[in-house]
């Protein structure tokens, strides 16, 4: 891996996180792209590591952005015990690991971004919550969880789907905001966990560790800057213009597995 892969991976990582576009989705297509053209590599462990490094500096974004909520969680046990139960159907996605990992393919990000769309055009309709982050009750905590198990196919919106879920059990935008943000932190940390043991389990191979660190500074910087600039958008109610954006990526991409299939056919 070359630092200018790593530079513009950590960079799609960095917006596609946050921004309700899907970062998994982005990251399918665009490694899609440079393996056509031959700008990556089939190192596996080498990807997977880099993989783990992207998410591990979006996470620190989220600290950064959240630093202050984080510390009074402590004094908030209703909420950390919210938080957990949201996470709790993460479970799920841990086991059927294998199953999601097959659909990281174009097509299905082509899809994946149609559904993200569909849910970010009705944010107008659902966006008159007033509830509070002290007044999430479990109930919704599991709701919002449930919308997470499908987060991580490619195409879906992790950010997009819970603040959508959020919205949708009368939280008020800014705290469906703020809620999806703090389980993003258990969801991104099981998510390397899990990944890291398919590296450990990989045989041992040359790693080259500095476009690797480079490629998680670039996410963590891009990631600080579009998590505020999302957190403004959110504010001004225009989630749906984000759906705009990734339908006409999705009919795009699906556009081009079209004629990729046709003429390989």
């Amino acid at each position: 891996m070359s630092y200018l892969q790593t530079i513009i991976l950590g960079i799609v990582q960095g917006i596609a996180e946050f921004l309700p576009i899907s970062s998994s989705g982005h990251l399918v297509l665009v490694e899609a792209l440079m393996h056509e053209m031959g700008a990556l590599d089939g190192n596996l462990e080498g990807n997977l590591l880099l993989n783990i490094a992207l998410h591990f500096g979006t996470l620190l974004s989220i600290v950064v952005i959240y630093y202050r909520d984080l510390l009074q969680l402590l004094r908030k046990p209703k909420l950390m015990l919210a938080i957990v139960v949201a996470t709790a159907p993460l479970g799920l996605v841990l086991i059927l690991k294998d199953y999601y990992e097959a659909l990281n393919i174009p097509w299905m990000a082509g899809i994946g971004l149609s559904i993200t769309a569909s849910l970010l055009f009705i944010t107008p309709r659902i966006d008159n919550g007033t509830r509070g982050l002290d007044e999430i009750s479990l109930r919704d905590a599991l709701i919002v969880g449930l919308f997470q198990v499908i987060a991580p196919l490619p195409g879906i919106s992790r950010s997009g789907t819970t603040i959508v879920a959020g919205l949708l059990t009368g939280m008020n935008r800014e705290t469906a905001a703020k809620f999806s943000f703090l389980i993003a932190i258990p969801a991104i940390l099981g998510a390397t966990v899990a990944e890291m043991k398919d590296v450990l389990e990989q045989d041992a191979i040359q790693i080259d560790w500095g476009p690797i660190l480079v490629g998680t500074v670039v996410a963590f910087v891009v990631g600080v800057v579009s998590l505020k600039a999302l957190l403004r958008v959110i504010a001004s109610r225009q989630l749906r213009l984000f759906g705009w954006y990734c339908l006409v990526v999705s009919w795009l991409v699906l556009a081009w597995q079209t004629t990729v299939h046709i003429l390989a056919a």
